[in-house]
């Protein structure tokens, strides 16, 4: 599904102007990237949490000069849905 399509269902389920509902998706999206920016989590009860993982540092190789490299720590994006999320999901049938 895609952003248009998330906007169209909305602005369909609540009669609100489509112009009006990409304005909030927008801002939704704004305010959880500038809020996970800031080292912040977002939390959406009954849906799930936008968190920020830390991934250790890790050795590399570099192929091409025969080295061993130290790949510093970083910062990643995830997201954890909730249990009642995870709950709906695994009820959907699998489709072949």
């Amino acid at each position: 599904m895609t952003k248009a399509e998330i906007v169209n269902k909305i602005a369909n389920q609540t009669g609100i102007k489509k112009e009006e509902c990409l304005a909030i998706v927008e801002a939704f999206m704004d305010v959880t990237k500038e809020t996970m920016c800031n080292g912040e989590s977002v939390y959406l009860r009954g849906f799930g949490s936008f968190i920020i993982k830390t991934r250790a540092p890790k050795p590399a190789r570099n192929i091409s000069k025969q080295e061993t490299i130290l790949l510093p720590e970083r910062k990643k994006p995830c997201f954890k849905p909730a249990k009642v999320f995870l709950e709906s999901v695994s009820k959907v049938p699998v489709q072949e």
